[in-house]
């Protein structure tokens, strides 16, 4: 009986490592975003207007490329306008709102993309 509770304990808490990744910081926990879907979402999303590769000029020359955003500022402080709705005063950018992960999932994206993120 010991060896099954043991084993069941054990599948949950693994079972558990597949979900989102979450750290506790303070008395909030914050999500882990992952680089790769960070790229997913920002080759549908913003692709189409923003250079989002280490590389090459904007589709729209005046949209920056993804990879100054963390050289401008830190990318981290992005993480409440996207919560809140992202709107700028250029009206060719659509405004959107994301959820947790997917913010979570862009600023790692821009992080990495920028070389600015934790691990660089």
């Amino acid at each position: 009986m010991t060896r099954r509770l043991i084993a069941a304990v054990a599948a949950l808490t693994l079972g558990g490592c597949a979900g989102e990744a979450v750290r506790q910081t303070g008395t909030e926990p914050v999500i882990m975003g992952s680089a790769d879907r960070g790229a997913m979402l920002v080759q549908q999303k913003c692709a189409g207007c923003h250079s989002i590769e280490q590389t090459g000029d904007s589709p729209m020359a005046s949209a920056p490329p993804f990879r100054a955003m963390g050289v401008l500022y830190p990318v981290s402080d992005l993480q409440e306008a996207f919560a809140e709705g992202l709107v700028t005063a250029h009206p060719s950018m659509p405004a959107f709102e994301l959820e947790p992960t997917e913010i979570a999932d862009l600023i790692a994206y821009l992080e990495r993309v920028s070389g600015t993120g934790p691990g660089v």
